[in-house]
C-alpha cells in the first residue's frame, strides 16, 4: 500500500480516538463560574407580599430576595398541572411539544417518546459542563430521574403527617371511582421538625456551609403549600381569622363561559366555593393557605441566610419559582387546574452577580425561561432544544422585554395566551375566552363574543403552538375523566 495513504488512513484513525476521548471527558467550567440555587415551591401562586397578590401574606424572606434580585410578576407556568409544569421546565420544552400533558414519572419522561428520548435535563446539563450537582424534595414531580443529581437528599415522604381523622374535608370519589383529594386544613403537627420541607432546609443549609472544588447545581423542592394545608399552630397564629380577606369573587362569574369548561374544570372531588361559603369555612382555608406560605417563607429565609454567611454568597445565583398558581375559591372552586390567571401565574426572581436589583418586570415571561436563562448566566453555551428565551438581557436592565406572550397549556390542544394587557384561551373545540387585565383584573368579563374583539382575538391567536403533540406514553391524566376519553389521545 502506498505510504501516504497508509499514513493518511493512521492519521483519521488517530484523529478519530481524540476526538472520541474528547467528547467522553468531563469538560471543565471555569472557576469563576457561579454556582447555582434553585429553590422550587409546590403550588404557590402570587400570595406574596412583593406581588401584591392578597391583603394579608406575610413572606418577609421570599420580599428581601425579590429586593436583591429581579421579580417577574407576569410570570406563568407551561401546564396548570405539577407533573406537566416540571417536565416542561426541566426539558426546556413545551407540554404541546413533547406531548406530556399529565402525570408522569420522572425516570419515564425519556421513555417512548422520540422527542424526549434525547433530551438533557437542566440539571442535568450543568452536570455535563462539570458542575456538581445536588438536590433534595420535589425537584421534578417526584424528585429526580436516576443519575442526573451527583448527591441526592431524596424525595419528601409523600406530603407530610396526617392526622388520623381529616379535620374538616372528607372529599368524595366521582361516579368513576377517581380517588378522594387530599384537599383539608387544620394546625398539625406540633412541631416544624416534623414536617418534610424542615428536613429539606436543613440538608440545603448543610449542604452550603461545604466547600467545593468546582462550581455546584443546588436545587430544593418544597412541598408547602401544595395540600393539605397543614402547618403547626404558629403560622395560623400570624394570621389571624378576625383579619382574612377573602379573594374577590362574583356569583355568575362562569355564566359567560364555554361548555366545554365544566367538563374541564369541575373536579368533583374539590370544594366549590359556594359549599365554602354556606359552611363559612371560606376564611379558614384562605387563613390556611396563608399560614402555609409564611411557613415555606421561613425556611427559604433559613436557606438564603445560610448562603449570605457562607463562601459561596457573593458567586451564586438565585432563582426561585413555584411550579403553577392556585384558585382559593376564585372562579368557583379550589383548585390549580384551568387557563385563567389564577391557575397560571406564579413567582419568579432571580438574583445574584450580573442581576440588577429591586426590579419589577411586568413584560410576561414563562418558566420555560429559566433554563436558557440560567444556562446563559453561568456562561455556558446554549442547549439548542430550549424552546424557551434565555432572560439575561432584561434581568441586566438592556431590555424591558425578552418576548410578547407566555404560553399554558391544560391537556391537549387547549392553550392560554398572556399579554401584558390580555389573556386569550382557545379550547379544542374552537371555544374562546378573552379578558382586558387593564380594565378586568379578575377576569370576570369574557369578552371573546363581542362584535368589537374580533381584531384583538386575530392577533393573539397568532401565539398559539404550531405544534399539538399526542399524549406521550407515560403521561396520564388521574383527576379527570375527560381528559382519558380516547379522541383526546390524540390530535388525528
Amino acid at each position: 500500500m502506498n505510504n501516504k495513504i497508509t499514513q493518511g488512513i493512521i492519521f483519521s484513525v488517530l484523529t478519530g480516538i481524540l476526538v472520541i476521548a474528547s467528547s467522553c471527558r468531563e469538560s471543565k467550567p471555569d472557576p469563576q463560574s457561579p454556582n447555582v440555587l434553585m429553590i422550587c415551591i409546590d403550588d404557590l401562586n402570587d400570595w406574596l407580599g412583593c406581588m401584591n397578590g392578597h391583603p394579608n401574606a406575610k413572606t418577609p424572606n421570599i420580599d428581601r430576595l425579590a429586593e436583591q434580585g429581579v421579580l417577574f410578576n407576569n410570570a406563568h407556568c407551561q401546564a396548570p398541572l405539577c407533573g406537566p409544569s416540571r417536565a416542561s421546565l426541566m426539558t426546556g420544552m413545551r407540554p404541546s411539544t413533547t406531548g406530556i400533558y399529565g402525570m408522569i414519572d420522572d425516570n419515564k419522561i425519556r421513555s417512548d417518546n422520540p422527542v424526549t428520548s434525547d433530551i438533557v435535563f437542566l440539571p442535568e446539563y450543568f452536570k455535563n459542563n462539570g458542575y456538581y450537582t445536588m438536590g433534595i424534595g420535589k425537584i421534578f414531580h417526584g424528585h429526580a430521574p436516576d443519575g442526573v443529581l451527583d448527591e441526592s437528599g431524596g424525595r419528601a415522604p409523600g406530603f407530610g403527617p396526617v392526622p388520623e381523622e381529616r379535620f374538616v374535608w372528607s372529599g368524595k370519589a366521582d361516579k368513576e371511582g377517581y380517588s378522594m383529594t387530599s384537599t383539608d386544613w387544620g394546625a398539625f403537627p406540633e412541631a416544624d421538625s416534623l414536617m418534610p420541607d424542615y428536613r429539606s432546609a436543613q440538608w440545603t443549609i448543610e449542604r452550603l456551609n461545604r466547600d467545593y472544588d468546582r462550581p455546584f447545581f443546588l436545587a430544593v423542592g418544597f412541598l408547602r403549600p401544595h395540600v393539605p394545608w397543614y402547618v403547626p399552630q404558629k403560622w395560623f397564629d400570624m394570621h389571624p381569622l378576625e383579619n382574612i380577606q377573602t379573594p374577590p369573587y362574583l356569583e355568575g362569574d362562569r355564566d359567560d363561559l364555554p361548555a366545554i369548561v365544566s367538563e374541564i374544570d369541575d373536579l368533583p372531588m374539590m370544594p366549590t366555593t359556594e359549599w365554602a361559603i354556606e359552611s363559612g369555612e371560606w376564611p379558614k382555608m384562605v387563613q390556611a393557605y396563608l399560614a402555609c406560605v409564611s411557613f415555606v417563607d421561613f425556611y427559604v429565609g433559613e436557606i438564603l441566610n445560610a448562603l449570605e454567611n457562607s463562601p459561596h454568597a457573593q458567586n451564586t445565583i438565585v432563582v426561585l419559582w413555584s411550579d403553577h398558581g392556585y384558585r382559593l375559591g376564585e372562579k368557583g372552586t379550589f383548585a390549580k387546574h384551568c387557563l385563567w390567571d389564577r391557575g397560571t401565574k406564579v413567582p419568579l426572581i432571580f438574583a445574584g452577580p450580573g442581576i440588577g436589583r429591586g426590579q419589577k418586570i411586568s413584560a410576561p415571561v414563562g418558566l420555560l425561561d429559566i433554563y436558557p436563562t440560567l444556562v446563559e448566566l453561568a456562561g455556558l453555551e446554549s442547549y439548542g432544544k430550549n424552546e424557551g428565551v434565555s432572560l439575561v438581557t432584561v434581568l441586566r436592565g438592556e431590555k424591558a422585554s425578552a418576548h410578547d406572550c407566555a404560553i399554558t397549556t391544560y391537556g391537549w390542544n387547549n392553550h392560554g395566551i398572556r399579554t401584558e394587557k390580555y389573556r386569550y384561551i382557545r379550547y379544542q373545540d374552537g371555544s374562546e375566552e378573552l379578558y382586558d387585565h387593564t380594565n378586568d383584573p379578575n377576569e370576570w368579563h369574557n369578552l371573546a363574543q363581542k362584535s368589537d374583539a374580533q381584531k384583538t382575538l386575530d392577533h393573539l391567536k397568532k401565539y398559539l403552538p404550531g405544534i399539538d403533540a399526542p399524549y406521550a406514553k407515560h403521561s396520564v391524566y388521574h383527576f379527570n375523566p375527560f381528559f382519558s376519553n380516547d379522541k383526546l389521545i390524540h390530535s388525528e
